[in-house]
């Protein structure tokens, strides 16, 4: 069981790296060093779905780690 939860703490580590990278804008090389732009937007479409996919992830890896961690030290 704990090397299915490694497995799958694994994969869910890739994918959510993947999904943040995604969502990277093209704001060229000084989004890189934190300037910021001048205008708000909201999220929409695909950005928007992309946003809600990342945080259920993390949840998800969250969640994940801590039955991996439960389950370790209930075999201990």
């Amino acid at each position: 069981m704990q090397a299915y939860l490694n497995i799958v703490q694994i994969v869910l580590s890739v994918v959510l790296v993947v999904v943040v990278l995604m969502q990277t804008k093209g704001s060229g090389i000084g989004g890189i060093f934190g300037a910021e732009t001048s205008v708000f937007r909201t999220r929409r479409g695909v950005q928007k779905t992309l946003f809600q996919f990342t945080v259920a992830l993390a949840i998800l890896f969250v969640v994940v780690s801590l039955l991996s961690v439960w389950y370790a030290k209930s075999i201990a």
